[in-house]
């Protein structure tokens, strides 16, 4: 249960609002999933393509790397705009302005003449996609009822971990235009569906209104906004430099690098559904504190020296640890006070995108110096969060 850190919250609505708890129908969930779906396919492959981009383009690949940070920054701001406007107006409205101008982002990025068109391209999806995931999770807190919210909050990040492994996939095997060609088309179809099927929430709109610095004065919102920022710090700081560990460490082919970093997203879909129902069934802080556990392990592990088929088993255990950890606090959001829900489900996105930026940069500095000397700060780091989380309401 959210408890707030105020000692006399007069006008604090119920923690666990019961309005609406079962107005989601199975096809405006399924429309959601896949609206998820479509954000995602090019999100992990992106850098992925770096360097097919940079041959296409006959350019240093550390330039073309910009596509990577030229999505998340705008991301993470943008993401902070959805909670209040969502508020204020029909989110279907919003989303199909959104997913309209999403699709058009990505058929810019696929017919792309120069490096510049790719990166204004890029700027563009994130910041229209950066409505996705908030909607999605303030539509689950909403009409879902709470001893249900995490099973749908794990098939929706499923869906997208689905999307995004595809992506991830193809990137190796077509064209790159077609990574962007392919959502850039699928959005568009989504928007006929949308139109057609996806309900109108204008009941659910109230007048626009930021909130997030009140919502931060709540000692309790603070900390789990705290502990995601580190979590997703920590996390991006590893992840982002697998790649070149495994290269320079182990000596291991492109194909086996790519092969055992599809596993992190391959594990991550089964991580993100049955974290979510372990969430449910067990408790919120129980899967936050078993995905810390497992990444922290899986970090500490990959100092050694290990035979390939052991190096998978650690990229399964580290991918389902960071979607149980996702799954659980995600959830977590989802039972806040429905005062603060929009600017809950804005400032995930906003702060994971932002602290992941920071993470892959730190964790360069730290990998340069010593591959052991970052994944031993990052896994204690990550063991530290275990002695957080108990604070987390």
């Amino acid at each position: 249960m959210w408890v707030s850190s105020h000692s006399t919250p007069p006008s604090l609505p119920d923690p666990q609002p019961t309005t609406h708890p079962h107005n989601m129908t199975t096809l405006t969930f399924l429309i959601l999933c896949l609206e998820g779906a479509v954000l995602s396919f090019n999100v992990a492959a992106a850098a992925a393509l770096v360097p097919s981009i940079a041959k296409d383009f006959a350019l240093s690949q550390f330039l073309v790397g910009r596509i990577v940070w030229l999505y998340m920054l705008p991301y993470g701001i943008s993401a902070l705009l959805y909670g209040p406007l969502v508020r204020a107006f029909d989110a279907k409205r919003v989303e199909l302005f959104c997913l309209f101008f999403f699709s058009c982002a990505n058929l810019l990025a696929a017919f792309a003449r120069d490096i510049n068109i790719l990166f204004v391209a890029r700027i563009l999806m994130g910041i229209f996609g950066a409505s996705v995931i908030p909607l999605g999770l303030i539509l689950i807190g909403k009409h879902i009822e709470t001893q249900k919210r995490g099973e749908y909050v794990g098939l929706f990040f499923g869906a997208t971990f689905v999307a995004s492994l595809l992506g991830l996939f193809l990137s190796g095997i077509i064209p790159w235009r077609m990574i962007f060609l392919i959502p850039g088309i699928a959005g568009f179809i989504l928007i006929l569906v949308m139109s057609l099927f996806l309900p109108s929430f204008k009941k659910d709109a109230t007048g626009f209104k930021v909130n997030y610095a009140v919502a931060l004065k709540d000692r309790n919102v603070l900390i789990v906004f705290t502990y995601i920022f580190i979590v997703s710090l920590l996390y991006h700081g590893i992840q982002q430099w697998l790649g070149v560990y495994f290269s320079k460490g182990f000596a291991l082919s492109q194909f086996s690098i790519s092969m055992l970093i599809t596993l992190t997203s391959l594990s991550g879909i089964f991580g993100e559904v049955i974290g979510g129902k372990f969430a449910d069934l067990l408790g919120r802080i129980k899967a936050i504190d078993t995905g810390v556990i497992l990444m922290a392990l899986s970090a500490f592990l990959l100092m050694l020296h290990s035979p390939l088929l052991i190096l998978a088993l650690l990229m399964v255990i580290w991918g389902v640890g960071w979607t149980f950890n996702h799954a659980g606090l995600s959830t977590l959001l989802t039972d806040m006070p429905k005062e603060y829900l929009h600017e809950a489900a804005s400032l995930n996105s906003s702060v994971r995108f932002i602290s992941g930026g920071l993470g892959a940069a730190l964790g360069g500095a730290l990998m340069q110096q010593s591959f052991v000397l970052g994944l031993t700060v990052f896994g204690i780091c990550l063991i530290s969060l275990l002695f957080l989380s108990k604070k987390l309401r």
